[in-house]
């Protein structure tokens, strides 16, 4: 649905300026206030939207905006430090959300309503400005996704594609919050009204107080949960895990393309940790609102589930009702670390039709013995209801590793033209040298895809973990390390 809005008269050689009708406006602020978005936190998803757009288009500033009653209030800004709102009138943010496509002004100083904006006639100088709207389903703008840049420029139709799929991005984003805060809410009206009716129940004081800790169990998983919807696509950083070395490494295919590759590591309690390592089919916008899902699934299902195969179906039926995940499905390894009191950790390692991992060791002799990470069993995830998944554990001691990957690395084409495939990865690990950490193998592996003639065409993520060996620092005492190899980066930058 559109947003009628009437023109005011102009003063003489000035185009109208367009005004919101009342009662449309007034719908628009209940959508704004329905999606509780202003004056929250930053996040690294919507900052990584202003990046991206800074980005693709070259420009120095880029901004995710939410258009209130009087103010324009940025959800994430890049190049425009410092500020966290203007006011709305006049404003080029608020005359945006008033048209139905994307608003360009190649030269702003050329433009008889953008020339008076204080973006344009201040110090800032703007002389580009381009807006795509945030449209909910029911057709209101809650804000704006801009590029500005400091020179009059002008933009192909398919960078206003581009930019109108980044506002769509951040819908997805807003509305994977707000189903979450939902679920939220009435999940702990549920485990509420189970604590009414068991308390109810039991007469003795025992029972009463073991209802007390359960409540206080329940609070502290809906926190968990509700801390997870802040994360991001990928974490910024991997965390330091006693007496464990973790190295990391993504990549995109395309610069103009949202990958669909994900990793976390992350604490359960204050020795258990949880990692999980995946891949959705397909990129763009929709990829990305699955990655998102995944995430946020996994991550809040691990706080309140100890079996790795039952997170795995809580996101095969999340994906499959879920309306934002569409008909998307992904491949995913999760697995639990729990510390061994003889050194090392025990590894439950769970897979949805992922690619083996590989558990590699020096053998007595200096050479590196591998071996396939592979239960027998696992299904996609997403792809099919009670889809089975399986699960293996196994010891991971000192001076051994733990290598995950997604396709993108076997995928890779030889100099035969042949994909590296299993058997070639399971060669190349086998020809590593010992000591055999983390960081060698993502770094080794770095190094593989370098050497081979186009690189990888699709998008790779490594996550090693790898237990040092005692002799690695004095006393014989493990350190707590965390490494990572490479930050997010692209192939194919124009």
């Amino acid at each position: 649905m559109t947003q009628p809005a009437s023109a005011t008269d102009p003063a003489p050689g000035r185009r109208p300026e367009l005004v919101p009708d009342p009662d449309a406006e007034a719908a628009r602020i209940a959508a704004v206030r329905r999606y509780d978005i202003l004056d929250t936190p930053p996040d690294g998803a919507f900052d990584r939207v202003a990046a991206m757009a800074a980005r693709l288009f070259d420009v120095p500033v880029a901004t995710v905006t939410i258009v209130d009653t009087d103010r324009i209030w940025f959800k994430a800004a890049h190049g425009l430090e410092g500020v966290a709102e203007i006011g709305r009138d006049p404003g080029l943010c608020g005359s945006a959300i008033l048209r139905d496509d994307t608003m360009v002004i190649p030269d702003t100083l050329k433009d008889p309503v953008a020339a008076d904006n204080p973006l344009v006639a201040g110090e800032m100088g703007v002389r580009f400005y381009a807006a795509a709207p945030i449209v909910t389903p029911d057709g209101h703008k809650l804000g704006t996704v801009n590029v500005l840049d400091t020179r009059p420029r002008s933009i192909t139709e398919e960078d206003t594609a581009t930019l109108a799929d980044l506002a769509a991005i951040v819908l997805d984003e807003m509305e994977l919050r707000l189903s979450a805060m939902r679920a939220l809410r009435d999940e702990q009206s549920r485990r509420e009204a189970e604590s009414r009716h068991a308390e109810a129940e039991r007469a003795r004081a025992e029972a009463e107080r073991a209802a007390r800790e359960k409540a206080e169990q329940d609070k502290a998983a809906i926190a968990a949960f509700a801390s997870t919807l802040q994360r991001t696509l990928l974490p910024p950083a991997l965390p330091v895990v006693p007496g464990l070395e973790l190295a990391c490494h993504y990549r995109t295919a395309s610069a103009h393309d949202v990958g669909g590759d994900f990793y976390d590591v992350f604490p359960l309690d204050s020795d258990r940790w949880a990692f999980f390592l995946g891949d959705v089919c397909g990129k763009g916008p929709e990829a990305a609102t699955v990655t998102a899902l995944a995430r946020h699934t996994l991550r809040a299902t691990a706080q309140i589930e100890a079996d790795p195969v039952a997170v795995l179906s809580a996101l095969n039926t999340m994906l499959l009702t879920d309306v934002t995940a569409g008909r998307r499905f992904c491949t995913v390894l999760f697995g639990l670390l729990e510390p061994r009191e003889d050194g090392g950790f025990t590894v439950t390692l769970a897979t949805g039709g992922h690619p083996p991992a590989y558990h590699v060791r020096p053998d007595d002799s200096g050479a590196v013995w591998v071996r396939a990470v592979h239960p027998k069993g696992g299904m996609l995830v997403g792809a099919f209801p009670q889809a089975p998944f399986a699960r293996t554990t196994f010891s991971l001691a000192a001076g051994e590793s733990l290598f995950l990957y997604t396709d993108g690395l076997t995928e890779a084409r030889t100099t035969e033209g042949a994909m590296l495939g299993e058997d070639g990865l399971t060669g190349f690990l086998h020809q590593r040298t010992a000591p055999v950490t983390a960081t060698s193998l993502v770094e080794d592996s770095i190094t593989l895809l370098a050497s081979l003639p186009d690189g990888a065409r699709d998008d790779v993520a490594l996550l090693a973990l790898s237990v040092p060996p005692p002799h690695a620092t004095p006393d014989g005492a493990v350190a707590a390390t965390a490494r990572t190899a490479a930050a997010p980066e692209h192939l194919g930058q124009e």
